[in-house]
């Protein structure tokens, strides 16, 4: 397969509260005013819609290979997740081989969104501006009733706003971008069940 298949690959920590206000707030409102922004609907990557029976670390890398941009969810734990950080230094490869988010060109395809924290990111997520969504953080639905919705709905479309001017500057697809050796165990070692005796 050759060219982009996704405009945007969203980075996220499974761990802590992010990934409840990712799908739940954030995502939705993404999409909605992407749409606004660029006409037709984009075409995103989240890992919650790969298709059963995937081989989910082969798909993660071919749909980042075949995405414009990623965007990035930082809160603590995403700079302790091997995963997220191969998805980082994988994106950060392709920007070198670009001349991108360097002193002459910027503009990175790492686009943060800062979910919490910030004191213990590291040095990566420090080094790159970021839409900053820390006190507009509810992941819980009933957060769209309250009266902080409305602020964020105006950072979100803001937020959509930039990333489709980005999208339509993003350089052609090349088949040899770098790839970042997969993290190493690819899962954890299932728990053991409890067993009772017979």
């Amino acid at each position: 397969m050759s060219d982009y298949e996704y405009d945007v690959f969203v980075s996220y920590s499974r761990r802590g509260s992010a990934p409840k206000w990712l799908l739940n707030n954030f995502l939705p409102s993404l999409l909605d005013c992407l749409v606004d922004e660029l006409g037709p609907e984009p075409k995103v990557f989240v890992d919650k819609s790969m298709p059963r029976g995937v081989h989910w670390p082969s798909q993660l890398e071919k749909a980042l290979r075949h995405s414009k941009i990623m965007v990035a969810v930082l809160s603590a734990p995403y700079f302790v997740s091997k995963w997220c950080m191969a998805e980082w230094e994988n994106m950060q490869a392709r920007e070198k081989v670009l001349g991108l988010a360097s002193p002459q060109r910027p503009q990175g395809l790492i686009y943060p969104i800062r979910y919490s924290d910030s004191i213990n990111f590291e040095n990566e997520g420090r080094q790159r501006s970021w839409w900053d969504f820390k006190g507009l953080d509810n992941p819980n639905k009933g957060f769209q009733e309250s009266r902080d919705w409305h602020p964020f709905q105006q950072r979100v479309r803001e937020c959509a706003q930039d990333l489709a001017v980005l999208l339509g500057q993003v350089p052609p697809w090349q088949p040899d971008w770098p790839v970042i050796e997969r993290p190493d165990p690819v899962l954890p070692p299932p728990p053991t069940i409890p067993r009772f005796d017979p």
